[in-house]
């Protein structure tokens, strides 16, 4: 670092802070923190930044965190951060709200063709040149005390990601770009995104596609029962139950202790623990009408004249990104398009600034209203 931080384990020393970051119109904002072991992420430290300030706030020797997080909810601050989904989980889990407004750096360097979910590092070389140490990566953020490697490792991500804020802000406003982060940092917002009902995660696992009926019943209730029994216990969902244990209930659905013990990855303890919970959801979930049962999402293939029309379009699409150097996939990932031929409307690249750049054109494309040609070994666009 080419300059200090200050480490805040003291009220007054965070008090102070606060005074500071208020009179500002943005600050960088890190975290550490540990999910192992614990369904609710443990925030271990908070790292925040401005022009003139580094500082490491401890949330584990600090009795009370509000004078930060009265700033930090203040909607007159900008909280730079970068890839702030997990952060914002975490700021979500603590007080059911969340921070913004945001800007998110990794989302910013998208939009300029700096690549797609560049990592923090390499965005800090690329437009810094500074090469960052990640020695610190994997280490226990919740025991005390810290180290000085540990708190300078911390206390660098911050002061770097002050120093990318006003870069990127200027590239943004040079290439007329920085209104199109908008939806971007609303969707970061959206507090859907965190709060995700019990009764849909049923649909996050993995292989549920392989059953039918009433087995997406068995699912659906046991995964919601996994969901908050894991809430309840504050441990990981696969302490409780394992993806595929949940599958093997579901297709197997004993109605027995014996039946119960036959199943693969369902050992003694678990056994003993949930078993007549497990039995009970399955009694009652296969019991259910069939109108109840839960529908798994039907994947639609496209004809061979709808890939190749695919094809078209991505080829469209990949003119558009080279035009404005940006990578194809952030402005119009071929999933969206497949689901564009197929009719469907509420897409991303039909709204904000993808439905300006490449959107519109795409449904003018496929209404003929113009087409592609090849002029001196290059992609054009031209009159039909």
């Amino acid at each position: 670092m080419s300059s200090g931080y200050d480490y805040i384990t003291e009220a007054d020393q965070l008090e102070k802070l606060c005074v500071e970051l208020m009179q500002c119109d943005w600050f960088a904002l890190d975290t550490e923190f540990m999910r192992e072991k614990n369904y609710f992420p443990k925030l271990c430290l908070i790292q925040v930044a401005t022009p003139t300030l580094t500082a490491c706030i401890d949330p584990l020797q600090l009795k009370d965190l509000e004078p930060f997080l009265g700033v930090l909810y203040n909607s007159d601050i900008i909280k730079v951060l970068h890839a702030a989904r997990q952060d914002f989980e975490l700021f979500y889990h603590l007080r059911g709200a969340l921070p913004g407004p945001v800007f998110d750096t990794q989302l910013a360097a998208t939009l300029l063709g700096l690549g797609d979910q560049v990592g923090y590092a390499t965005l800090v070389q690329q437009l810094l040149g500074k090469s960052l140490h990640k020695t610190h990566t994997r280490t226990d953020w919740s025991a005390r005390p810290l180290d000085i490697g540990q708190l300078e490792y911390a206390a660098d991500d911050v002061y770097y990601l002050a120093k990318l804020y006003p870069v990127l802000l200027a590239q943004l406003e040079e290439h007329g770009r920085l209104d199109w982060l908008k939806d971007d940092f609303d969707a970061l917002l959206d507090i859907e995104q965190y709060a995700i009902p019990a009764a849909t995660l049923w649909q996050r696992i993995s292989g549920r596609n392989r059953l039918k009926g009433n087995q997406l019943a068995v699912l659906q209730a046991l995964a919601a029962w996994r969901e908050e029994t894991a809430r309840e216990k504050d441990r990981p969902r696969k302490w409780i139950l394992a993806d595929d244990v949940l599958l093997n209930l579901a297709r197997l659905q004993p109605t027995n202790t014996a039946a119960l013990k036959k199943v693969r990855g369902l050992n003694q303890q678990l056994q003993q623990e949930y078993g007549g919970i497990i039995l009970a959801m399955i009694d009652t979930a296969r019991s259910l009408p069939s109108e109840l049962w839960p529908q798994a999402e039907q994947v639609v293939r496209l004809s061979k004249e709808q890939e190749a029309i695919s094809d078209f379009l991505g080829a469209y699409v990949k003119l558009c990104a080279a035009q404005n150097k940006i990578s194809a996939n952030t402005l119009a990932p071929r999933r969206q398009i497949e689901q564009l031929i197929r009719g469907e409307q509420q897409l991303e690249i039909l709204h904000g600034w993808r439905a300006d750049m490449v959107g519109s054109n795409l449904l003018r494309l496929m209404n003929g209203e113009f087409g592609l040609a090849v002029n001196d070994n290059t992609l054009v666009t031209c009159k039909c």
